[in-house]
């Protein structure tokens, strides 16, 4: 019989040369000691105290959360597993927090899957890391083109991992044993994932800037409360009048009381997109309102009071919020050109130069130096410009030793030496 896969080969090349096919990765389905029950008494945390302080060697941890579904981020299961100790998965609603653990964990290295996605849950319930590994992280500084928990082990160990409860609503209880399972394999193997990141680190020479910015994720402060927080209502860019913006306000501040009240996520109550139509029609009537695209479900018709006082109050005060709030931000790259044409050929110089260096050393521009960073010191960059004040404006701004160290001099040259913008005609066509 002929084999039509060595038939469409290029007469030039030998079968025999083929590169050997790529194994199908091995399924990992079950825990190697099995599904653990979960700990939800003061005995058993004890004892998982205890196990995880014997233990030698990291320790890998994972939370997993109710997003969609419960107010806030908190942490629903808490998954650990250290080599002696086994793999513990916690329960935290019964404890007012889990310091025993932290304390179990005192200098121990944390392996973390985008730690910056559990930290904050962690943190609430007393966990706090003295060293951390973050996988994650990791592979992108390395360069691997994917790194989602799942590819990133499967192209690293040759193991797949299912995904399937990742979005489940986890303060389910009794969690289902199909779910329990997925998050006790979720640290399964990160500690081998860590060894073979280390690896791939240590031989491309860039252990050290993962090193580093490990520690800057771990003491990283918790971020500043946000001015004005219902501005992140989704479709707000669409509003182009003040009194809309207060509607918005008012209805985004009494859905969030009224979901914290509940215990739901605000979405599912009245999503964005309702607050954003209901400021724009500006409903008077129940009927009118649950006509309003959005507002329909339990929460619009049985609270449809609530949101009329919420639109009514709009509709009188004057205290209306501004269209755009102050920022330190720099305006927009793309009006550089017209506002301050130095600053823009400061980025259209330095820009390209930081891209490439990026690439030279195999990782996303954006690990190597954040695109905002890039920007505030093109617009605001020191009065004399140097390797030291450079250096200086770059750590000011919170860049890591080695992100300095590997851009400070080609923006130090693109600053003393920009390039001219192109011609307004150039640049339209191309």
């Amino acid at each position: 019989m002929t084999d039509s896969r060595t038939d469409s080969l290029p007469e030039t090349r030998d079968a025999g040369d083929l590169d050997p096919p790529v194994p199908e990765p091995t399924p990992l389905t079950q825990p190697r000691d099995g599904v653990p029950p979960v700990v939800h008494t003061d005995a058993g945390l004890r004892r998982a105290a205890r196990a995880l302080a014997a233990g030698t060697g990291p320790v890998s941890v994972d939370a997993e959360r109710a997003s969609g579904f419960r107010y806030g981020q908190r942490a629903f299961l808490v998954q650990l597993r250290r080599e002696g100790a086994g793999t513990w998965l916690i329960d935290p609603v019964p404890f007012q927090d889990l310091l025993p653990i932290n304390e179990a964990l005192s200098g121990v290295e944390w392996i973390l899957h985008a730690a910056t996605q559990d930290l904050p849950c962690l943190g609430e319930l007393g966990m706090h890391p003295d060293a951390l590994f973050d996988t994650e992280l990791a592979g992108r500084i390395a360069g691997l083109p994917r790194v989602g928990l799942g590819p990133i082990v499967e192209s690293l160990l040759g193991l797949s991992l299912a995904k399937e409860h990742s979005a489940a609503d986890w303060s389910t209880r009794p969690l289902p044993e199909p779910w329990l399972r997925y998050a006790a394999l979720d640290v399964e193997v990160l500690d081998e994932l860590r060894l073979a990141l280390m690896d791939l680190l240590r031989e491309s020479g860039k252990l050290d800037f993962a090193l580093e910015e490990f520690e800057a994720i771990r003491t990283a402060p918790a971020p500043a409360p946000r001015v004005d927080p219902w501005r992140r209502t989704s479709g707000l860019h669409q509003l182009r009048d003040r009194r809309q913006l207060a509607a918005v306000r008012s209805l985004w501040l009494e859905r969030e009381s009224l979901a914290e009240n509940r215990d739901v996520a605000p979405g599912r109550l009245i999503p964005d997109a309702a607050l954003i139509a209901a400021a724009k029609a500006m409903p008077t009537t129940v009927p009118q309102l649950l006509k309003t695209p959005g507002f329909h479900g339990r929460a619009a018709s049985k609270e449809g009071p609530r949101w009329l006082r919420c639109l009514q109050q709009a509709r009188t005060t004057e205290d209306l919020p501004p269209m755009h709030i102050p920022s330190s931000a720099p305006p927009p790259a793309r009006t550089w050109p017209d506002k301050d044409e130095a600053a823009a050929r400061r980025l259209n110089t330095a820009k390209p130069r930081i891209a490439r260096r990026a690439e030279e050393l195999d990782m996303p521009v954006e690990n190597l130096l954040t695109p905002d960073l890039l920007r505030r010191i093109a617009w605001r960059p020191p009065s004399r410009i140097d390797p030291e004040t450079i250096e200086a404006a770059l750590r000011e701004l919170g860049a890591r030793p080695w992100q300095v160290e590997q851009t400070s001099p080609i923006i130090t040259v693109a600053f003393l030496d920009p390039e001219p913008l192109p011609s307004k005609r150039a640049a339209t066509r191309s």
